[in-house]
């Protein structure tokens, strides 16, 4: 490791009276991240955990107070994948009526992004002062984050064109930054499933089609794999893992500021750090205990907010 070698190398010139404390600081932070790194991969070993990330944010009921909440949510996400170094492409954008997004789906592109992000599939908790309400009152608002892996092409996954609606539009661009302004956007529905996936990112409609076909697969892929563990649960009687839907954490700003996973029982006092994209504590704590099979269910304590 040669991480390893540079610190050993600090040391020896450290024993020899030079002064390399901040040197030697900054080979210990880079020695512990790549540790830490290892350990995480070493959690990973899952089918497409090496895959890349297909997510979609919705916000649940509460109109403005929600949909500004799945917007933060997304932004905490991009920081946190501009971190890691991962390439992020928001492929559909749907904007709220006076603020945040009715939908989005984005695709994060590295190594074991989508064994990082499925720590955070789930619905999310956000209590705070609404501001959007002139009474100044507390609301709570949710959002749901869906995770999938995007599905390389050998995996076999049919998709008869007479089973698909392919709609197209002209993308409305209110993103801003996030979305292309285009003549070609495609919507395509799955009408067994009536599963419904758009792509507005791509310049061509070409190109768009593309991509939503790739994220229709992820999804009728996972709904195969959901299928066949629900008949292998019902036959055993096998416990089931957290599934969507159910609350994982909640991001409290008023009265006090805390953020708690309510899986792994881990809480933060920091909230801007993490809405800034630091959630790298929770994702590790997540897929440690659920490596070790002491993942505990989500639900709220008698002393949440």
């Amino acid at each position: 490791m040669k991480k390893l070698d540079d610190l050993g190398v600090l040391l020896e010139w450290a024993e020899q009276g030079e002064d390399v404390s901040a040197d030697l600081q900054r080979a210990l932070e880079a020695l512990e991240q790549e540790v830490e790194s290892a350990e995480v991969k070493k959690m990973l070993g899952g089918e497409h955990d090496r895959s890349n990330a297909i997510i979609t944010i919705h916000p649940g009921a509460g109109g403005t107070e929600s949909q500004d909440w799945a917007e933060m949510l997304l932004r905490m996400y991009l920081k946190w994948a501009e971190r890691r170094g991962f390439k992020r492409d928001v492929l559909d954008y749907q904007p709220g009526d006076e603020a945040g997004v009715k939908s989005v789906t984005i695709t994060l592109t590295g190594e074991y992004a989508f064994g990082l992000m499925s720590a955070e599939a789930g619905v999310h908790r956000l209590v705070r002062i609404s501001p959007f309400d002139q009474a100044a009152r507390r609301h709570t608002s949710f959002a749901s984050v869906y995770v999938w892996p995007e599905i390389e092409e050998d995996v076999d996954i049919e998709i008869p064109e007479k089973d698909l609606r392919i709609d197209t539009y002209r993308s409305s661009g209110a993103g801003g930054q996030h979305v292309n302004v285009t003549d070609s956007a495609v919507r395509i529905t799955h009408l067994p499933t009536g599963i419904v996936v758009s792509c507005q990112n791509e310049r061509s409609q070409h190109k768009n089609r593309d991509v939503a076909m790739k994220v229709l697969k992820a999804k009728l892929y996972d709904m195969k794999q959901k299928e066949q563990q629900a008949r292998l649960d019902q036959l055993g009687g096998a416990k089931k893992d957290i599934a969507f839907g159910s609350q994982i954490r909640s991001y409290v700003l008023q009265p006090y500021q805390m953020i708690k996973d309510h899986r792994t029982k881990l809480q933060v006092g920091d909230v801007n750090r993490v809405l800034d994209g630091d959630i790298d504590a929770f994702i590790k704590t997540y897929l440690m205990q659920k490596a070790s099979g002491t993942l505990g269910a989500a639900a709220l304590d008698s002393d949440d907010v």
